[in-house]
């Protein structure tokens, strides 16, 4: 992100190239299985639960966290249901689309109440709580960089929508998987470039990084007071 911050280190904490396969292997699955089932859903949800659940075996025995690993079993479940339910294999995409949104939400109200949610990821990884907040200059970078997160999750539903809405199966199934893929890890990878460099651009020249907030007297004798 920044000579202070690795920027792997920050990609594994927000799923990383493991979390990227995890996600989108069961819907590679899902399309593949459409395909050479002559379109049949109860075959591609079928696989695609078997799938998530030998990646999610794994990811146990790896030692993985349990929480994480059970929500990313869920989140398979849960669209293989619903395709079983309407039928419509782009539905697929439906709970995908959902989730993106409702990120976009949560960390766009993080930074409408002042609690950028890269400034919260961050100061955990340096071990510094919430004491950036009280840096004017790392509150606005981490906020101006957040926004970044939030087109990131935009733009998946933007991309997805119209996959999932199209009347085409092919168009639909095929192509949303291909974006879905597209706009997983090569995405992620992107938007910590970005919201790296505009962390860079919106601190002061004269500012000591992230690793050292420079908070002003006064809120530092507030701090002392609060605690």
């Amino acid at each position: 992100m920044t000579d202070t911050v690795r920027q792997d280190t920050l990609v594994s904490l927000l799923g990383g190239k493991r979390g990227a396969f995890d996600a989108t292997a069961p819907l590679v699955v899902f399309v593949l299985t459409w395909l050479l089932t002559g379109n049949s859903v109860a075959w591609a949800a079928t696989a695609s639960l078997v799938s998530a659940a030998a990646i999610a075996a794994v990811r146990l025995t790896q030692k993985q966290k349990p929480r994480a690993v059970i929500l990313g079993l869920l989140s398979v479940a849960v669209a293989a249901l619903i395709v079983l339910y309407t039928g419509r294999a782009q539905d697929i995409l439906l709970p995908r689309i959902i989730s993106n949104a409702a990120s976009a939400l949560v960390w766009a109200g993080f930074i409408a109440f002042r609690r950028p949610l890269l400034g919260l990821i961050v100061g955990g990884l340096l071990g510094q709580r919430t004491q950036w907040r009280l840096d004017p200059a790392l509150l606005r970078a981490y906020s101006l960089a957040s926004w970044i997160w939030v087109a990131m999750y935009t733009l998946r539903v933007a991309v997805l929508t119209p996959f999932w809405n199209s009347d085409s199966d092919d168009f639909a199934v095929i192509g949303g998987g291909l974006a879905q893929v597209v706009l997983s890890w090569p995405l992620l990878v992107l938007c910590l470039i970005v919201s790296g460099w505009v962390i860079k651009a919106a601190l002061p020249k004269d500012h000591p990084g992230l690793r050292h907030p420079v908070v002003p007297a006064e809120n530092t004798e507030t701090e002392k007071s609060n605690s």
